[in-house]
């Protein structure tokens, strides 16, 4: 899953990058707010974690902006300063959560775990087909409750396919999803993540589907009766 920042103070915003990159998010960094505003328009995210003294364009314009279009991701603001009103408007415009600063990286990363376990419509916090379950806040995979070691880059492959279960998701959506702006996209490489996650959930009723042309899709190797 990506997850874009908009913040402008660069030391806080690669301490909340590097944050969330060990935790297995490819994660982008704008530090302005007409960025902000671009790559949401531009780009596929997961979740916007959104300072509201922006320079440019004001976090609460990014937000705005963000709600007139539909978009549902899950949003966190920050904010340098305990202000009521400023925190009823950043709620009412539509954002999921609001956090002070100064604040803990692991209080982030509990409120950006909680905001994803609500996110994406998700009737269940944990996702299950068959014996695979995934669970995209703690970014875990397991079959019948064993842990199932996957890589980084192999779990994204896996959370891609199973938010789009049994529709065919192309190479281009995968490399969207698992790459940031800055780093080198290679569709080979995603054809290997395919194929060591094949292997990887062998045995579960489940299979990784090549439609050449047009992608991958995960789906039951037979259909359910």
């Amino acid at each position: 899953m990506r997850i874009l920042i908009s913040e402008d103070d660069a030391a806080l915003a690669e301490a909340l990058r590097f944050a969330l990159t060990q935790s297995g998010f490819a994660v982008d960094w704008v530090a302005n707010g007409i960025d902000a505003d671009e790559a949401l328009k531009s780009s596929d995210f997961g979740l916007l974690i959104l300072d509201l003294g922006l320079p440019k364009l004001d976090g609460l314009e990014v937000l705005r902006r963000l709600r007139r279009r539909n978009a549902t991701l899950p949003v966190l603001i920050l904010s340098g300063r305990e202000d009521p009103e400023q925190k009823v408007a950043g709620l009412d415009l539509g954002a999921d959560d609001y956090l002070v600063k100064p604040f803990s990286l692991n209080e982030l990363q509990a409120r950006v775990r909680a905001l994803l376990r609500r996110g994406h419509g998700a009737s269940a916090p944990v996702l299950t087909y068959r014996e695979l379950s995934f669970d995209p806040a703690t970014r875990t995979a397991s079959i019948n409750g064993h842990a199932l070691p996957l890589s980084t880059h192999e779990l994204s492959v896996l959370e891609v396919l199973i938010r789009r279960f049994g529709r065919v998701v192309s190479k281009e959506q995968l490399v969207e999803q698992i790459y940031t702006y800055d780093q080198e996209v290679s569709h080979n490489a995603i054809e290997v993540y395919v194929h060591r996650l094949r292997k990887k959930i062998g045995g579960t009723g489940l299979a990784v589907r090549t439609l050449y042309g047009r992608g991958y899709a995960l789906d039951y190797i037979e259909p359910l009766t």
